[in-house]
């Protein structure tokens, strides 16, 4: 298997950029350093394309190295020969290579193995072969009936070698890519209601079919779960006659054969009893893993503008967790994050102090000039919002506030994170903590929460959890290391998605800054336990000391490319020869443009360019909306059939996917992503059902 004439193919790409990504990768080096640091070796290939080129790297190499095991295994039975090793090492996917493999693996005791341990497997092989006349196979039936080995008649000798013959067509692999072929054709998935319920989230499927072949991929994970819940019955319907036709065409080879009535009723059994289930577990297995990749996409695609959400610096913020029972924990921070102040107050059902609550606002406002107040939009928020809103419209001052997704702030604040950062602190308040500082560097907080638990996906609890955290972590990585890490400021949680640093060394790093007090150079990260000339390589790029000895050290320019940084400084950057430039100084072309940005905007966030949260004074009800109303919204969460946006009401609005835009859209990521400030129109409110129907046609 030729690795890189593969993967050159599928992704489109050079041989010499997979070859050289495939040595980088082999040697230890983190996706991230890659695709920031060796882009003249892969030809510039972005961090996105690097990880699905690895994750299909490791495919091959998982296919590769299970094609030489099944060839031994098969080998050590006596039974490999030319054309079966051609067809295992010709098989495409592992699936493939496990058909092949299955007609010789071992099983568990079947009705099969019971009849060959009975000795009937030389007559399931004559009734296979449909040579023998009538007479000559009636004398060789009658020679399989032994009452010492349980085959006391002839219809016993027959049923054993029709269980045999049955398992044969079940384990070969044109039998199973006919049925599997033809049910992913025109099988159909048939849902039913286990008990019917007028209030199930699942009443749409009590009595719906859809084709196989275009049943869209939220609608498998909906699906999946009203099973999972013993809501939902669900079964493949199949043509089963017109399969059994085929198959019967392939097996039976003498029309006049005397068996033929047997070898008919072993192809029924072995559809009925084994290959029909199997490929029924095979297909629903296969669409929830098209379903979950989709899924895993959609949420990392959701994550990264999530991640990326501007900070909003030198704002003092007051965070509100909502509640009712309990009342809404507040905090306040200053504009570095660092804890001012917190309380609890109860503007919210049951106690309902609205006035005392504003007078405990209104005094943590002017004693610490807090500039804007984050709101959660959980249990509570609405309330919350309208004694915040009304408050703010006494005041007058010019302070704003916004509704942050409160999504992981729970999690967090009960994680052990939390705990170490907040010790004495009730778990309630760090949640009002976690809230306000999402407003301040939403990356830095969010870090702190399993990505999972970020709400900006569709079913994630559903999903295969080793597949959605390695996918996920991914794009924290890609989001940490492209924004860069204060390294005298960044706590252990920011620290360990750096490239190449671990959490133990993240953590080794805390105690070196406690112990010696700011790092002034990236050369003294050398110093610290457990960090490595190796390590440093990797991560020391994606570090930056603002104020410290060496002015390169904050910017996104590699140690190793100092010497090239200083030979530009008494340069005209905008005037120079960038081709002729990166020849004398003997670097390449790419990495000599990525020096000079560097040095043209030196500290420079790129979440700057994202747009900012929508601020408000105001508060709207969902009484005040009117069809045709136009507003705009911020853009929550997007999925297959849509995106929920926040135009300032309780209940987040859809735009269905017909709805985006007036041209024909693939998918809803293809128009807009989480965080977008959209204008909308109000098609449809149905108050008592908490839905609002969005359009963005007019405006896209």
């Amino acid at each position: 298997m030729d690795l890189i004439e593969i993967l050159s193919k599928e992704f489109n790409i050079k041989p010499y950029q997979v070859e050289n990504t495939i040595k980088l990768i082999d040697a230890g080096n983190t996706i991230p350093f890659i695709a920031r640091y060796r882009k003249e070796q892969t030809g510039d290939l972005k961090d996105t394309i690097l990880r699905d080129l690895f994750d299909r790297l490791n495919y091959l190499r998982n296919l590769q190295a299970r094609q030489e095991e099944v060839i031994r295994l098969i080998d050590e039975q006596g039974k490999l020969t030319k054309d079966l090793k051609g067809a295992i090492l010709g098989a495409k996917s592992i699936q493939r290579v496990e058909d092949l493999y299955r007609p010789y693996r071992p099983k568990r005791r079947t009705r099969a193995t019971i009849a060959r341990e009975k000795g009937l497997e030389e007559l399931a092989h004559v009734l296979m072969e449909q040579k023998a006349g009538e007479e000559e196979f009636n004398r060789e039936l009658v020679s399989y009936v032994d009452e010492e080995k349980g085959v006391s008649t002839e219809e016993d000798a027959l049923a054993g070698a029709m269980d045999i013959i049955a398992e044969i067509i079940s384990d070969d692999v044109e039998y199973r890519d006919i049925v599997r072929n033809i049910a992913y054709k025109e099988g159909i998935l048939k849902m039913e209601a286990v008990e019917e319920d007028e209030n199930s989230p699942y009443r749409m499927y009590y009595d719906y079919e859809e084709p196989v072949k275009s049943i869209a991929n939220h609608r498998v994970l909906a699906i999946n779960r009203g099973e999972k819940e013993k809501c939902l019955r669900v079964s493949l319907l199949l043509p089963e006659e017109r399969i059994l036709s085929k198959l019967k065409s392939k097996l039976i080879m003498e029309e006049g054969f005397c068996g033929r009535k047997y070898l008919e009723e072993s192809l029924k059994d072995s559809c009925n009893r084994l290959l029909f289930p199997s490929i029924e577990r095979e297909i629903r297995s296969s669409l929830t893993e098209r379903a979950e990749e989709d899924a895993i996409n959609v949420f990392a695609l959701n994550l990264e503008p999530l991640l990326l959400q501007p900070p909003i610096r030198d704002k003092v913020v007051m965070g509100i967790d909502p509640g009712y029972r309990t009342g809404c924990k507040v905090a306040v921070m200053d504009d570095t994050g660092k804890l001012l102040s917190h309380t609890t107050v109860y503007p919210t059902p049951p106690q309902k102090q609205v006035d005392r609550t504003k007078e405990q606002l209104k005094d943590l406002i002017q004693r610490y000039g807090v500039d804007i107040i984050a709101i959660g939009n959980g249990t509570g928020s609405r309330e919350t919002e309208q004694v915040v809103a009304q408050l703010l419209e006494e005041l007058k001052k010019g302070i704003y506030y916004t509704i942050v997704d409160e999504a992981g702030a729970s999690v967090y604040s009960a994680s052990k994170v939390g705990e170490e950062e907040f010790p004495d602190l009730d778990v309630s308040i760090r949640g009002a903590i976690s809230i306000g500082r999402r407003l301040q560097d939403p990356l830095a907080e969010f870090v702190k929460i399993e990505p999972k638990h970020i709400g900006v996906g569709q079913y994630q609890h559903d999903l295969n959890q080793t597949k959605l955290a390695r996918a996920l972590k991914g794009v924290v990585e890609d989001c940490v290391n492209r924004v860069g890490v204060d390294l005298n400021t960044a706590s252990q949680s920011l620290l360990s998605y750096v490239a190449g640093i671990s959490s133990r060394v993240a953590l080794n790093i805390i105690q070196y800054r406690e112990e010696n007090g700011r790092f002034s150079n990236r050369e003294e990260l050398l110093d610290v336990k457990g960090l490595g000339p190796k390590t440093f390589v990797q991560c020391a790029g994606f570090l930056r000391i603002p104020g410290g000895e060496e002015p390169l050290d904050n910017t996104g320019v590699h140690p190793e490319s100092y010497h090239i940084a200083r030979e530009l400084y008494d340069m005209d950057l905008d005037e120079i020869d960038e081709t002729k430039l990166s020849k004398e100084l003997d670097v390449g072309l790419i990495t000599l443009r990525d020096i000079v940005e560097e040095l043209k905007k030196p500290g420079r966030d790129p979440r700057e360019e994202m747009p900012k949260p929508i601020f408000r004074t105001d508060v709207l009800e969902m009484e005040d909306l009117k069809l045709g109303m136009r507003l705009m919204g911020t853009v929550r969460n997007v999925v297959d059939f849509g995106a929920f946006v926040d135009i300032g009401v309780k209940q987040d609005g859809l735009i269905h996917i017909s709805h985006l835009s007036d041209r024909y859209v693939k998918h809803p990521k293809d128009i807009v992503k989480v965080g977008d400030i959209v204008e909308v129109e109000i098609l449809d409110i149905d108050v008592d059902r908490g839905r609002i129907a969005l359009s963005m046609k007019e405006f896209n």
